[in-house]
């Protein structure tokens, strides 16, 4: 058989399901730029997802998005989109023929996706659950619902991939899942798009009025348990002895009240600056103006075993990171320079870190090199559908 006729045989159509708002959650990225990526190694792509109040059209991926409109009310929304997609999906996949479906385990999607289920073995698409967090000791509904989706997926699904070995390791050991069916692929970066080259990093730290400002960068969901209050406790810690010091925050959340009644509080308004969400496509503008990266994760359940994103993206933007000794962060930096880990979002702890990259400032452009380099060589999106791919092709 030749080369070409060989890559026909291997191509496939793959469909993600999610209740995912294109036009309000933070946390698309993975799941777009897994499908593009997949899309370049010759597979046919699509996603489903909502929209509440206009349809969502990013800048850099063509990849086919059936947008369903529904507007977001908690708990409702949830209820209504798995009723939509029990009822409407076996008619879509019958017209999208596709061959591998992946959801995942975010509130109660995968039960609408047991109308599927009621196809004939080698009629239906193979069903793969994607997991890419736990839901945190305190959340009792979504930890029943995490549990259940997972011993659903464990019965009835035809895969399972997570996000890094270890969780991987937790997850297996709970649900008494043999690994060899498990599969792992990361969170990645675009190394094109967070590319420091294609950056100056002077254009917008003039645009914001911090060109003589030492700036440590964060930017995420602005949620409760993410060392962001006590990020901002260090800025006041070195309110005196380093004035220039300034955090700036790019990202919204439920927890951006408080973090507003905090700053204003802390009387830190010029020296912790939050900025509104931008396009991600925009990202690395903002990396780029920073000096170091910030990712203060406590040591919880729900970060201990994750993989960052926005840790992948100062490294790839050649930032040195503060980050918690966790071994989430750990895996990814290991003992590279790119690295200052501290033992807990402690505002002291994270405080003397900053004192430290202050001090190294003229060092912090040749440790980032480094974090380039990991990047380069685990955690580029195409090294991600590679490592999907080899998992989705076995199935």
């Amino acid at each position: 058989m030749s080369k070409e006729k060989r890559t026909d045989f291997r191509r496939k159509k793959i469909g993600w399901i999610s209740f995912l708002f294109m036009d309000m959650h933070l946390h698309k990225t993975s799941r777009i730029e897994i499908l593009r990526h997949l899309a370049k190694r010759g597979h046919e792509v699509f996603l489903i997802a909502l929209h509440s109040r206009k349809k969502h059209q990013p800048k850099t991926t063509d990849i086919p998005i059936i947008s369903i409109p529904l507007r977001y009310v908690p708990y409702l929304s949830s209820v209504v989109y798995v009723l939509l997609l029990f009822l409407f999906l076996p008619f879509y996949l019958v017209r999208l023929n596709p061959d591998i479906i992946i959801t995942e385990p975010r509130d109660v999607t995968v039960f609408g996706l047991t109308s599927i289920l009621l196809f004939p073995r080698c009629r239906r698409p193979k069903v793969v659950l994607d997991i890419r967090s736990t839901p945190v000791s305190f959340e009792h509904m979504k930890r029943l619902l995490f549990n259940t989706t997972v011993c659903i997926a464990k019965k009835l699904f035809d895969g399972i991939t997570i996000i890094t070995p270890m969780m991987k390791e937790e997850i297996c050991n709970k649900f008494h899942i043999d690994p060899k069916s498990v599969g792992v692929w990361s969170d990645g970066v675009s190394a094109t798009l967070f590319k420091p080259e294609n950056y100056n990093e002077t254009t917008m730290r003039k645009r914001l009025g911090l060109h003589d400002n030492f700036v440590i960068f964060y930017h995420g969901s602005l949620s409760k348990g993410r060392g962001i209050p006590e990020s901002i406790k260090s800025i006041k810690i070195l309110e005196s002895s380093h004035p220039n010091i300034v955090l700036f925050l790019l990202g919204e959340g439920k927890a951006l009240p408080g973090i507003r009644e905090q700053i204003q509080k802390s009387g830190v308004q010029d020296r912790v600056i939050i900025h509104d969400v931008v396009d991600y496509e925009d990202v690395p503008k903002f990396i780029a103006m920073c000096d170091v990266g910030i990712v203060p994760l406590p040591n919880m359940n729900i970060w201990r075993h994750q993989c960052p994103l926005n840790l992948l993206e100062y490294l790839a933007m050649k930032k040195v990171v503060i980050a918690t000794d966790i071994p989430a962060n750990r895996q990814v930096m290991e003992k590279s320079k790119c690295g200052i880990y501290i033992s807990s979002p402690d505002p002291e702890e994270i405080s003397k870190a900053m004192i430290y990259a202050y001090d190294n400032k003229e060092k912090l452009r040749e440790w980032g090199l480094c974090g380039r380099a990991i990047i380069e060589e685990k955690y580029t999106w195409e090294k991600v559908a590679e490592d999907f791919e080899g998992y989705a092709l076995k199935l």
